[in-house]
C-alpha cells in the first residue's frame, strides 16, 4: 500500500520543480522584456510650413532614438491645418505657428492642453542681387517695388501686417501666398522684388536668399503651440514626440534653426 503514496509524492515534486523552472525562465523574463518596450507604431504631425527643416530633421532624430516608430509630416498654413483637424482629418499632434489657430482646435475638443516651444519674428527676403535695391522697411511701400506676403488669415500673413501697420506702412502685394514657403519661393524665383516670411526661411534658404531685418520696435512675433490630439490612434507616441519636441535636444534644434525660446 505504500507504493502508490510514494509515487504520488514523486509526481507532486516534479510538478513544483518544474513549476519553479517555469518561473525562473518566464516570469523574470517578461517584466524586463515590458519595461524595454517603447512607444511603436506611426504618428502624423500636422505643422506650420515654417516648421518644415526644423520638425523635419527633429523627425530623423526621433525616428532614431526610438526603433521601429515612424514621424509623417503634413506641413502647410495654420489656419488650414486647424481646419482640416477641426473637420475630422486624421492626424496625431498639432504645431502651430499661431495661439490664435491652437486656440480654434482646443475650443473644439480636438486637442489636448498646448504648450508654447518657440517664438520667430519676420524678416524682409529679397533675391542675392536684389535689383529693387532694398535697404529698408519702408522701400517695399514704393508704387514699383513688388512685394509678395502670405494670405492675410496665414500667420506670416498675419505678421506682415502687423508689421505695416507698426510701422505706419501703407504696402499693397502684388501676390498674396498660402504659406510662408509659396511667399519664399516667390522671392527666390525673381517673380517679386521682395516678401516678408520668417526669420527662420531667411536662414534656411542660405545664399539663395539675402535677408533684411526689420527694427525690433516695429517688428512682429508670433509663437509656437504643440499638443496632441484627441482623436490619435497612438496616443503613447503621439505624447513621446511632443516630449521630444520640448526637450533639451528639441529645443537646441529650434534654437539652431533660427527660432527663438518662447
Amino acid at each position: 500500500m505504500r507504493r502508490p503514496t510514494v509515487l504520488a509524492a514523486a509526481a507532486l515534486t516534479a510538478v513544483a520543480l518544474l513549476s519553479a523552472c517555469g518561473s525562473s525562465d518566464g516570469d523574470t523574463a517578461t517584466p524586463a522584456a515590458s519595461s524595454a518596450t517603447g512607444p511603436s507604431g506611426e504618428i502624423t504631425v500636422f505643422a506650420a510650413a515654417s516648421l518644415t527643416g526644423s520638425f523635419t530633421e527633429l523627425g530623423k532624430k526621433f525616428e532614431a532614438a526610438h526603433p521601429g516608430t515612424k514621424v509623417n509630416f503634413s506641413f502647410g498654413p495654420s489656419s488650414g491645418l486647424s481646419t482640416q483637424i477641426t473637420s475630422g482629418a486624421p492626424a496625431d499632434v498639432f504645431a502651430s505657428a499661431s495661439v490664435k489657430n491652437m486656440d480654434t482646435v482646443v475650443a473644439a475638443k480636438a486637442a489636448g492642453t498646448p504648450t508654447t516651444f518657440a517664438k520667430n519674428v519676420m524678416e524682409i527676403a529679397v533675391p542675392p542681387a536684389n535689383p529693387a535695391n532694398i535697404t529698408a522697411l519702408a522701400d517695399l511701400a514704393k508704387p514699383k517695388v513688388k512685394v509678395a506676403l502670405c494670405a492675410a488669415e496665414v500667420p506670416c500673413g498675419v505678421g506682415a501686417r502687423t508689421v505695416f501697420s507698426n510701422a505706419k506702412l501703407t504696402v499693397t502685394p502684388v501676390t498674396e501666398e498660402v504659406d510662408v514657403k509659396a511667399t519664399l519661393t516667390k522671392v527666390q524665383l525673381g517673380e517679386v522684388d521682395a516678401g516678408i516670411v520668417y526669420v527662420t526661411d531667411v536662414l534656411a534658404a542660405g545664399d539663395k536668399i539675402k535677408g533684411i531685418q526689420i527694427p525690433a520696435d516695429v517688428n512682429a512675433a508670433t509663437s509656437y503651440p504643440i499638443s496632441t490630439l484627441t482623436a490619435s490612434k497612438n496616443a503613447d507616441l503621439a505624447k513621446a514626440y511632443v516630449d521630444y519636441v520640448l526637450s533639451a535636444e528639441g529645443a537646441q534644434a529650434l534654437t539652431d534653426a533660427g527660432f527663438e525660446k518662447p
